[in-house]
């Protein structure tokens, strides 16, 4: 398994910290037709990580951008795209 990052967010809240990480997941380096799978997870949030899955790079960027804005109070919460 390969791991891919696409982005990273570290917010400071009164509670503690909430760390957003956005990564690409793939099969072994060797296999060059194998598919990435892109994920967000975000820890530090009502106890329990929470995390949504992206089909393409440039959904899991925009998915990425979409959680920290809900997480700052500026957007509503993403949903999925389809994997």
């Amino acid at each position: 398994m390969t791991l891919y990052p696409v982005a990273d967010d570290v917010l400071l809240a009164p509670g503690g910290r909430v760390v957003i990480r956005t990564y690409g997941v793939g099969s072994a380096a060797g296999d060059d037709g194998a598919a990435v799978s892109y994920r967000t997870w975000v820890t530090g949030v009502r106890d329990q990580p929470r995390y949504w899955r992206w089909g393409h790079f440039e959904d899991a960027r925009h998915g990425h951008r979409m959680v920290v804005e809900w997480l700052t109070g500026r957007g509503p919460q993403p949903a999925a795209a389809a994997a």
